[in-house]
């Protein structure tokens, strides 16, 4: 027996119950069918010319419906008369390589035989201007060369720095249209001064390109597409500040304030630009972004398909498992902290040879004198918080909340021959 596995083999894990946590559920029917209507609105695609050359920036984040919106934005430009093309707006995503981002895209639904129209992805960028304090404002080369630019994302709170603009367009502008050159500007003086560096680029972005317009996207707690708006560029950033607001009114979260073992099954860039959202973890790769509940271990257990190796937010957890550090792509990882200037979420945590050891690991470590009371919470993802196991020792406090409801009796966490969850 290993010393490891001898240090661990009387820690208990604490049976599970499965419940289901119960948030504002309002989503749009049809949200193809909303962006028609927005579209159609002045300020939208009467702004795209016959015979134009119009770039339509999508990034790597797993939208809801983002193949869908961005298939029938497509069909919009060419009923205008214009010709669409795809450009990767993602930073340094996709291990900062033209081939790499375009399979982000494709992963996300998007290629050109599903959009109608050609993804043009290249590293190549612009110098179009800089900020007061030096730093250089970049554009994607096939972005620049275009007559119209059209962004589509996501609107939430960010990761790492709080603002009025966060994660949004305004960010999409600045750090994804500027490809890893311009994400690497963004946060070379830290994300201390994100708050205002990002801003002050999309705004000189804005003045100096022709980008038309802005689809924001707003998600429930249940990763569904619960608004749709197309913002006129003039307007992009005003709206944006008060979309924000709305997308954490409505962003998911654990129901308990204090847990002493969190288990995450899935990282990924898919999930978040972190790999789990610290907004929901509580665990934060920066001092300048706060909230959430109070974690004290916390063990990643594996990484998503999607996200081809790049385990960013790895060292934000205590533990993991050999099973995911086999999976990483240290370029890709490494990459994510080089351009971003926060190395910490690429560091490897402690590794354990399978799940069952990596949880026991974090239940004697979790600093409690009863391992039996440990307060134990295993999610899927970030994204999916809607169906949670917690451990019988939440049991009183679940039933006293009036927005968790208890799915299951008590049963033991299920483990294959190899020691992993199934």
């Amino acid at each position: 027996m290993s010393i490891l596995r001898e240090l661990l083999q009387d820690i208990p894990i604490p049976q599970v119950v499965k419940i289901r946590q119960k948030f504002n559920g309002d989503k749009l029917e049809n949200p193809v069918e909303e962006l028609v209507k927005e579209l159609g609105k002045p300020g939208a695609i009467d702004r795209i010319k016959p015979g134009q050359q119009v770039a339509v920036a999508v990034g790597s984040r797993g939208v809801a419906n983002i193949a869908a919106l961005t298939k029938t934005t497509i069909d919009a430009i060419k009923q205008a008369g214009a010709h669409p093309f795809i450009v990767p707006c993602m930073g340094s995503h996709g291990g900062a390589t033209a081939e790499g981002q375009r399979e982000v895209l494709h992963h996300l639904g998007i290629t050109e035989e599903a959009v109608g129209a050609p993804i043009r992805s290249s590293m190549e960028v612009v110098k179009i201007d800089q900020l007061p304090n030096g730093l250089p404002v970049y554009v994607d080369k096939y972005a620049s060369e275009a007559d119209a630019i059209i962004v589509i994302n996501r609107v939430k709170p960010h990761t790492a720095f709080r603002g009025p603009i966060e994660s949004g367009i305004m960010k999409m502008i600045s750090i994804g249209l500027g490809k890893q050159k311009g994400a690497e500007a963004c946060h070379q003086l830290g994300f201390k001064y994100m708050a205002e560096n990002v801003p002050a680029m999309a705004r000189i972005m804005l003045d100096k390109l022709p980008i038309v317009f802005g689809i924001a996207l707003v998600e429930n707690a249940y990763d569904q597409t619960c608004i749709v708006e197309v913002l006129p560029a003039e307007q992009i950033e005003e709206r944006e500040i008060e979309l924000l607001k709305i997308a954490k009114a409505r962003l998911p979260k654990i129901l308990f304030d204090q847990i002493d073992v969190l288990v995450i099954d899935y990282i990924g860039k898919n999930i978040s630009g972190d790999g789990m959202d610290p907004n929901v973890t509580g665990r934060y790769p920066t001092p300048y972004a706060q909230g959430g509940p109070d974690v004290s271990k916390m063990v990643v257990l594996d990484t998503t398909p999607e996200t081809k190796g790049n385990a960013n937010g790895v060292g934000t957890a205590d533990f993991t498992t050999q099973r995911l550090v086999d999976k990483m792509d240290l370029a890709a990882t490494y990459a994510n902290g080089l351009t971003s200037t926060v190395c910490a979420p690429t560091k490897i945590a402690t590794t354990l040879e399978n799940d069952f050891y990596a949880i026991k690991a974090a239940i004697k470590t979790c600093n409690i004198l009863d391992y039996t009371k440990c307060r134990l919470v295993r999610i899927q993802d970030t994204l999916h918080l809607g169906e949670i196991e917690i451990s019988v020792n939440l049991l009183e406090e679940a039933r006293l909340h009036p927005d968790i409801e208890i799915l299951t009796e008590p049963y033991d966490l299920p483990f294959n021959k190899e020691g992993n969850l199934i």
